[in-house]
């Protein structure tokens, strides 16, 4: 009986034991920082297990523990780990001290042991995920469009291939002159090179925009030369985006979104998480996602005296074209946003092998198809061409004469991925890191609802292609070395080996014999193949700190070429403290930039906008190439830089904060793709360049406001000069009668897209006020004016876009823990971009001042020259907002987006 009792009883206090420290426990808190304000994601785990949770944005979390007590551990990177012990269950609020003030450490930038970006000599943006999401954009480089003033992208109204990745840069450099790190390794270069008439024109460039924004952690933005810690391509800067590491916390986003004209409607939806693995001893975290955007189409009402009439019309009966225009106003034409498709996959992972070392890896895949268009064939173009006869069985309509024109179709498949694989170890106080890393993009083209118009085929021509592609790829050794000597030096050596690929994919016979197929023109198997080289470097680094207040820094790098052979660049940078609040910093270097495979070996034929008007086949002469010897182009040599910057970063309390830095950057030798000489364009070191201007970049937060807390930033750019420093050169043509001509390899157009065709300054004020569950943000973007100089346009005169604010808002709703939904309005005004002509000297005054009307030889109402001008630079009005030049932000207008995240 009264072991029945006992039983009893030892049952009850058991069970009044469990909540004491047998249940499973709830911990909730806060980790803030000094000053109180929230910190997102940060660390918060069980000790001795790997059991853990994440901060929300308002830097509260909640973790379920087996017992108490237990030790909590808070860590995050730029902060210094915390333990708190907890022994009942209590609300936390945990104040965490700042490791190197707020900043958060970066490694961009520096071979040596990493500082934070406030310590670092050189400028440098850390953008945080939170930032980038904010903004509302589907694609990672537009998010950076509207977060760092100096980076500049935007869509291209004429598409082709270049509708797979719209050109970017940063300083008004160029795609090319900016190199691409994930955590910390280069990534490989698209395998496309921009031949339309749009900004970038004659670069490659890495397609950022195939990047998930979910798996990104941070981008760090060196706004400096950096070729002699990175090798070739950092002339204008490097952007090193950090990938996600997190085990403790997972989402999954669903994002859709449509403009306010209807069209361009977006869905997509995103998972990422990560798990621990080999009893904590590594980690994995994956992202997956998938989007696909809808057709936005922004085409303008075509005139119908300038295709009838004007100097880019087609000499049809006037009724003829109006009878057509009255039908589509828009001559068919579909311009603007692509529909495209894209399935993104990452993944980033690291192994404890041992105390001493660790294995690192990430890799990932993107599959992007897109649909664009080329112009519309109208009837009466193709009547004025001869084309009628043959055109009426392959595209039959059932109007009067029985066609009525096509489209062709541009259908483009796009196929990237890279992966790294690393080890670091610390040997004798040495950090050693080796890694490999392979990386490649294949572009594939379809062209349909064309045909070929060559003698040959005509009436028996297929109306689908296959044009062919391109495909790049390298692999990339490194071996890193550094240590810390004392606590005034650290050093750094490491070499580096590359091999690059470049193939050119020869498409189907139909697509390049003769003209080729209508619209785009593929690859000849004579201009097709593989061509390959390799590079190895090497470079020296050393930090020196002669007091807490004084820093020098120098790194030396030597490479060799397989097809260029040895380079030799530099670079000097300090730091000085003038208070705790105030640093002044600078740097000189010297950079360089070897052609892209790309520039020395393509070679096709391709439609333009041709010099007389209309639309011509020319032909891209490669650099090696027979043709090119005879026409006296001489073999391409790599680019050469001098880079120096000078600054001041201040913190002048823990919520105050801004940096200011001049930069000029002098380049020798700039590799150009020229005008259509004759039937022919190439590539050319054409001459040299300077840019130079200013960053600025400020911030406040912790305002208090109610029950809420306010933050304010302002950054700019401002463009002083961007222009060459040489004559452009000339380029001797015999012409049929035996005389020769100098044709200037760079027109005025050409000119304008290299130098004012992006703002000449671009400034970001912003506000984000959080209070409670809501999260609100209030972006206004300012695009300083462009400056164009289109083809067919007469010398006197030049196009300038008026400079415009376009403002974003975002509003963020914490529903509960883990479900949160965000609204983003972009372009709230439905600012659209707006051109108008200006004289550059008297006799553009005189076109834009005379108001008579032009006679036409049939006697009737004619077009005033102005209006031949518009004409002549929209194609009759079918690029009417952007020109075919493109503009300084999209021309889509408002566009609504909403995602709905949840956390688990």
């Amino acid at each position: 009986m009264r072991q029945k009792y006992l039983l009893k009883f030892c049952t009850i206090a058991f069970m009044f034991m469990l909540p004491l420290g047998f249940m499973a426990q709830t911990i909730k808190g806060k980790v803030t920082d000094s000053s109180g304000e929230g910190l997102p994601y940060m660390n918060v785990v069980e000790k001795g297990t790997s059991n853990g949770a994440t901060t929300d944005d308002n830097g509260e979390f909640n973790i379920n523990v087996k017992s108490l007590p237990t030790t909590l551990v808070i860590s995050s990177m730029g902060f210094k780990t915390k333990n708190i012990k907890v022994i009942q269950p209590s609300y936390l609020t945990i104040v965490v001290n700042e490791d190197n003030a707020l900043d958060e450490v970066v490694v961009t930038g520096s071979r040596t042991a990493p500082r934070s970006n406030v310590d670092s000599p050189l400028p440098i943006d850390v953008v945080g995920i939170k930032e980038l999401m904010s903004t509302g954009q589907n694609t990672f480089d537009k998010a950076l469009q509207f977060r760092i003033p100096s980076f500049n992208t935007v869509q291209t109204p004429v598409n082709d291939a270049t509708s797979l990745l719209d050109p970017y840069e940063i300083r008004n450099m160029g795609p090319s002159r900016t190199l691409v790190l994930i955590n910390g390794k280069r990534k490989n270069v698209s395998a496309l090179l921009y031949t339309q008439d749009s900004p970038g024109r004659g670069e490659t460039g890495t397609d950022i925009s195939a990047i998930p924004v979910d798996a990104i952690k941070s981008i760090q933005v060196l706004r400096d030369g950096a070729s002699a810690q990175y090798g070739s391509d950092a002339i204008a800067g490097v952007i090193n985006i950090i990938l996600k590491d997190d085990v403790n916390r997972g989402s999954a986003t669903l994002r859709t979104g449509v403009t306010s004209e209807g069209d361009g409607e977006m869905f997509g939806i995103s998972i990422n998480n990560g798990s621990s693995i080999g009893d904590d001893k590594g980690f994995i975290n994956y992202t997956v996602d998938f989007s696909k955007v809808g057709l936005a189409n922004r085409p303008g009402t075509v005139s119908a005296k300038g295709e009838a009439f004007g100097g880019t019309g087609f000499g049809a009966p006037l009724a003829d074209v109006e009878e057509f225009l009255s039908r589509k106003p828009d001559a068919g034409n579909v311009n603007g946003s692509p529909e495209t498709v894209a399935t993104k996959f990452l993944i980033n992972g690291g192994y404890d092998l041992s105390e001493e070392s660790r294995l690192y890896f990430n890799a990932a895949y993107v599959f992007k198809k897109v649909n664009s268009y080329a112009n519309y064939r109208t009837p009466y173009w193709k009547i004025a061409t001869g084309d009628l006869a043959y055109l009426q069985d392959l595209f039959p309509s059932d109007q009067a004469g029985g066609f009525d024109g096509y489209v062709p179709t541009f259908e483009g498949v796009l196929n990237d991925y890279n992966a790294t694989l690393g080890i670091t170890r610390k040997v004798n106080d040495w950090n050693v890191d080796a890694s490999i890393t392979l990386g490649g993009n294949e572009q594939t083209y379809k062209v349909n609802n064309s045909h070929n118009a060559s003698v040959g085929y005509q009436e028996l021509s297929p109306t689908s292609f296959d044009p062919g592609g391109t495909s790049f790829n390298h692999l990339v050794g490194n071996l890193d070395v550094s240590r810390l000597l004392s606590d005034k030096v650290s050093i750094g050596m490491g070499a580096e080996f590359r091999n690059e690929n470049f193939e050119i994919i020869a498409g189907k016979a139909s697509s390049y014999e003769g003209g080729g197929s209508d619209s785009f023109s593929g690859n000849d198997p004579v201009n097709s193949g593989i061509f390959n080289r390799y590079n190895l470097g090497g470079y020296f680094s050393l930090d020196y700190d002669v007091s807490d207040d004084f820093l020098l820094s120098g790194t030396v790098r030597g490479e060799n070429y397989s097809d260029f052979g040895n380079t030799f660049v530099y670079k000097f940078s300090s730091r000085y403290k003038l208070s705790n609040k105030l640093t002044m910093r600078g740097s000189v270097s010297s950079g360089f930039r070897a052609p892209s495979l790309h520039q020395i070996y393509t070679e096709k034929s391709q439609y333009s906008f041709a010099d007389g008007g209309g639309i011509d086949v020319v032909g891209l002469v490669n650099n090696v190439s027979p043709k090119a010897r005879e026409l006296g182009i001489p073999a391409l040599k790599p680019e050469k830089s001098t880079n120096l910057t000078f600054g001041f970063g201040g913190k002048l309390s823990n919520n105050i904060n801004f940096t200011i830095d001049y930069y000029k950057i002098d380049v020798e030798d700039r590799v150009i793709y020229t005008n259509q000489i004759g039937k022919n364009q190439f590539f050319i070191n054409g001459f040299d360049t300077t840019t130079s201007g200013i960053d600025f970049v400020s911030g406040i937060s912790n305002i208090e406001i109610g029950e809420g807390k306010l933050a304010l930033n302002l950054s700019g750019n401002y463009t002083i000069e961007n222009k060459r420093t040489e004559d452009v050169p000339t380029i001797d043509v015999k012409e049929d009668d035996g005389s020769t001509t100098a044709y200037p390899v760079l027109d005025r157009s050409n000119l304008a897209l290299m130098f004012t065709s992006r703002p000449k300054t671009k400034w970001i004020l912003g506000a984000n006020y959080d209070i409670n569950k809501w999260g609100l943000s209030l972006n206004n973007t300012y695009f300083g004016k462009t400056t164009f100089r289109q083809k067919f346009m007469s010398d006197g005169l030049r196009t300038e876009f008026t400079p415009k604010i376009v403002t974003d808002l975002a509003i963020n709703y914490q529903a509960t823990d883990k479900l949160s939904i965000a609204l983003n309005v972009n372009n709230l005004l439905n600012v659209l971009p707006e051109w108008a002509f200006k004289a550059d000297n008297a006799a553009g005054q005189a076109i834009i001042d005379d108001t008579s009307v032009i006679s036409i030889a049939n006697g009737g109402s004619g077009l005033t020259q102005l209006e031949n001008e518009s004409n002549a630079i929209t194609f009759n009005g079918r690029y009417s907002q952007m020109t075919y030049d493109g503009s300084h932000f999209s021309q889509l207008g408002t566009m609504f987006n909403l995602s709905i995240n949840y956390q688990f």
